[in-house]
């Protein structure tokens, strides 16, 4: 069996092309459930919403690159961990914010803010953090990754989506309405089919690796959500939105990572096996927190009907 930083997963360029594309319409339907109003928000609640953003793009990132370094795991998987930690949140964060009774404005403006963010903040963070790595930056430099066009492509497939679906969302609210549920609910599960796809078309290498990466996707997923709740408590931030903090931070958007390794790393072995994993494990665990905290009202949050606090 070959070393994982060896090994390179396939995914014909038709399928990538498509998966672009699909994850396209993913940040269409995040925008299409964004108004305005939600940008205005930030300004309701400023010292939140610095909280969690500095939480996604600062701190978990960097908590990430020591992770790496404690588990001593190979280049590339530390290299998938950080680029994955460097995702911004998919919009299944703030399902999971609703189901663990936390501020859902707040996870929604959280999210949209954030998206926008990553265009520019993404690339940069994981060109910072992977050159900088002791192991990972040899397979780094040896890809010779350049942050603009990684910016051009995020632009691409986040930035010109979300524009649109803003545009759309405010010129034509009466059809949004009718369009946003189920257009958020095809693209969620297109992406993972695709997901499934690229598991199922390289079977072996996951069967082979998986175990491999699993403890570590399992401590790391555990690391962003005690990141995102430790960083929301010790700035003194109440029940209510801890939860909604703890979810954007937690929930990485693991199918945007799977598009970037295809698309400038070739499928390299690590980095891929890490994103299809977390894909799947992210929801499970975010489900399992969700759940344990929507058995209880939040402080500081309102008691809704058929509730109990």
């Amino acid at each position: 069996m070959l070393p994982i930083d060896e090994i390179r997963l396939n995914f014909n360029p038709a399928s990538l092309v498509l998966l672009n594309v699909v994850l396209a319409f993913l940040m269409f339907g995040i925008a299409l459930d964004t108004k305005i109003e939600d940008f205005r928000r930030v300004t309701r609640m400023p010292w939140a919403m610095a909280v969690g953003i500095v939480a996604q793009f600062v701190v978990l990132p960097a908590v990430t690159f020591a992770l790496s370094l404690l588990l001593g795991v190979g280049p590339s998987i530390a290299l998938g961990m950080i680029l994955v930690a460097c995702c911004p949140p998919g919009n299944i964060s703030n399902i999971l914010t609703h189901k663990a009774r936390g501020n859902v404005a707040l996870s929604v403006s959280m999210t949209a803010i954030s998206n926008v963010l990553s265009v520019v903040v993404m690339p940069l963070n994981f060109a910072f953090w992977g050159a900088l790595h002791p192991t990972a930056s040899v397979l780094f430099k040896s890809i010779a990754l350049d942050p603009l066009e990684m910016v051009g492509h995020i632009i691409a497939i986040i930035g010109i989506p979300l524009l649109l679906g803003l545009w759309c969302s405010h010129q034509f609210p009466g059809f949004t309405r009718r369009i946003k549920k189920p257009a958020g609910i095809l693209s969620f599960l297109a992406l993972l089919g695709f997901i499934v796809g690229a598991i199922a078309g390289n079977w072996q290498f996951f069967v082979d690796y998986a175990g491999l990466v699993l403890l570590a996707v399992a401590l790391h997923d555990a690391v962003a959500f005690a990141t995102g709740y430790l960083c929301a408590r010790l700035t003194g931030l109440e029940d209510y939105e801890r939860r909604a903090v703890t979810m954007e931070v937690g929930v990485r958007n693991a199918g945007l990572g799977l598009v970037l390794i295809f698309s400038f790393f070739g499928g390299l072995g690590g980095m891929a096996v890490v994103a299809g994993v977390w894909g799947f494990w992210d929801i499970i665990a975010g489900l399992a927190l969700a759940s344990l905290w929507g058995r209880k009202a939040p402080k500081g949050g309102p008691i809704l009907a058929g509730q109990t606090a």
